[in-house]
C-alpha cells in the first residue's frame, strides 16, 4: 500500500460537483486542487483532501446502492469560535442538521453540504467559552 505523507483523503458522493466545490471553498476554507467537473473535483484544507465525486465519476459508479443511506459518517473540522462560525454560516443560508451539542470534549454542530453529506464543526473544550 502506498502511503501519502501530504493528505488524508475522504470521498464524498455529490449530486452537483460545482455546487459542492462552491460550498467547501466559499464557506469552509477549502482550496480547489483539481477539477474535472462535472464528474470530479478535489478540495484541500490543511492535511485533508476531500474528493467530490459526481454521478459520472468512477468513484460514484463503484458505490453500492445501500451505501447512500443516511448515516453518521462525516468530515470533522475544528474551529476556534463555534458561535462565530454558526452565525457566519447561517447568514450564508446554509442548512444545519443539528443544534449545538455540548460534551466533555467540546461543542459541535452538524451542517449538510449540497448533497446532504454531513460536516461537523467542532470547538474543543480548551477553546470553549
Amino acid at each position: 500500500m502506498t502511503a501519502s505523507d501530504r493528505y488524508a483523503s475522504v470521498r464524498y458522493i455529490v449530486d452537483d460537483v460545482a455546487a459542492a466545490v462552491d460550498f467547501y471553498t466559499t464557506h469552509l476554507g477549502f482550496v480547489l486542487n483539481t477539477s474535472a467537473s462535472p464528474a470530479f473535483a478535489d478540495v484541500v484544507r490543511g492535511p485533508l483532501r476531500l474528493l467530490l465525486s459526481g454521478a459520472a465519476s468512477s468513484g460514484a459508479r463503484a458505490t453500492p446502492d445501500d451505501a447512500t443511506a443516511a448515516g453518521r459518517n462525516r468530515v470533522h473540522l475544528t474551529v476556534d469560535d463555534l458561535d462565530a462560525e454558526i452565525d457566519r454560516l447561517r447568514r450564508a443560508g446554509l442548512p444545519f442538521r443539528s443544534d449545538v451539542v455540548v460534551g466533555p470534549g467540546g461543542r459541535q454542530i452538524l451542517l449538510a453540504d449540497p448533497a446532504g453529506n454531513l460536516v461537523e464543526l467542532f470547538q474543543p473544550a480548551t477553546a470553549s467559552r
